[in-house]
């Protein structure tokens, strides 16, 4: 039977499909979805709270239940994120109305507001939690988490200012191009794990963050320029499936693809090979897909949530966690201890109980999401007024920064 609620859905699914133009890549777009949508449920699903008295403190059950770290091999889907990155900024790059640095700027803003409103709006939340009573232990997890999604903005901005390189790579060398990157990742591995280890500098680790994710940007814009067809896909794929294998297997890589309290090693901040090996296998997957998935999305009632995720991506992106907080926080003050959320993970019923904890998580976002979405439009230019609220809107979120950096 159907209702009036699934009537309104449809008719508002049609107008949105039919609102579409007809050049928009469904399929690259569905993907971002996806990719978008992974990383909320990461951290709601693979990143928990212990609360003591001293307040809260991040854990995760994967400190217990190491089995279940093939979920994070499919709930870790930045690399697809980077892929579709690079295939529509190439596309982007091609249609700019005038100079490479106006495009440039353009996109660099349109990353940058919505991480200045997030730090400069928890800057204002410190100062009156801690008012509050909230107690320090609790605001520095909140900060950490807080500020945890916001290093791949950074990083993505990196890459997209590449882009006029990787364009110039792709076109001589195709998807042979990220070869290089993926070598490089592989000495630094060498050097930090292998038998040189003990002389190597901490500070190594850091030079795998861009190539490390600069590998799958550069495919996708040798994708988006037409030079990776179905074989270099599936070479992709298989490649990077066997690599993944045998770093698993041979050289015991970590399982995790996200950080585990309490290990020494981690293959995430920054990347490891093995994040490559997986970036390159879900990249070769996502090739291969593109054709169905497009005409998949063709039916309005699927493609209408594609559209609503990816308008919101930069405020998923940035407030998700907070969305959790915004749970956790007010319960943890009164010193209880709720199954899911101020539990440990470290037990079946904690899974059990955050899964159903997912749909207030969500809830949350959403009613965030009604507010949050005002610092992705453009910031109004020329008047005193306006460059006064910027002004304070970067001291706010200077000040968040050094407190959640641990500089303060």
């Amino acid at each position: 039977m159907t209702t009036p609620a699934h009537t309104r859905a449809h008719r508002l699914a049609v107008r949105v499909d039919a609102a579409t133009p007809a050049h928009r890549d469904r399929a690259t777009d569905g993907l971002r979805a996806l990719a978008l949508l992974a990383v909320p449920l990461g951290h709601w699903m693979l990143g928990g709270f212990r609360l003591d008295a001293e307040g809260l403190h991040n854990a995760s059950p994967l400190a217990t239940f190491g089995a279940l770290a093939p979920f994070s091999w499919v709930l870790q889907m930045l690399g697809i994120f980077f892929l579709v990155g690079g295939y529509a900024s190439v596309l982007s790059y091609h249609r700019r109305p005038s100079t490479t640095a106006a495009w440039l700027r353009g996109r660099l803003v349109r990353l940058g507001r919505p991480v200045l409103g997030v730090a400069a709006v928890w800057a204002v939340l410190l100062a009156a939690l801690s008012w509050l009573g909230v107690p320090g232990d609790t605001l520095r997890t909140g900060s950490t988490l807080v500020i945890q999604p916001l290093w791949f903005v950074g990083v993505y901005t990196v890459v997209t200012a590449l882009t006029p390189l990787c364009v110039r790579l792709a076109r001589r060398f195709g998807g042979w191009a990220a070869l290089p990157l993926l070598g490089s990742v592989a000495v630094v591995d060498f050097l930090r794990y292998g038998p040189l280890a003990d002389g190597m500098p901490s500070w190594l680790s850091l030079v795998n963050l861009l190539p490390g994710w600069l590998f799958a940007y550069l495919l996708g814009v040798a994708w988006g320029e037409g030079r990776i067809g179905k074989r270099g896909a599936r070479l992709l794929l298989v490649g990077g499936a066997v690599l993944f294998a045998v770093l698993l297997l041979v050289f015991h890589y970590p399982a995790s693809m996200v950080g585990v309290p309490g290990e020494v090693r981690t293959n995430s901040h920054p990347p490891s090979l093995l994040v490559v090996a997986l970036a390159a296998a879900q990249s070769g997957a996502a090739m291969l897909i593109r054709e169905r998935l497009g005409r998949l999305l063709r039916r309005p009632l699927l493609w209408a949530p594609v559209v609503v995720v990816n308008l919101s991506a930069m405020t998923i992106l940035c407030w998700h966690q907070t969305a959790m907080l915004a749970a956790a926080v007010p319960v943890s003050m009164t010193g209880t201890t709720v199954a899911g959320l101020t539990t440990g993970p470290d037990t079946v019923g904690w899974i059990l109980a955050r899964l159903a904890w997912l749909p207030v998580f969500t809830g949350l976002l959403v009613l965030i999401a009604r507010y949050a979405r005002r610092f992705d439009a453009p910031w109004q230019a020329g008047t005193r007024a306006a460059n006064a609220r910027r002004a304070v809107a970067g001291l706010l979120a200077a000040g968040f920064a050094v407190f959640a950096l641990g500089l303060a």
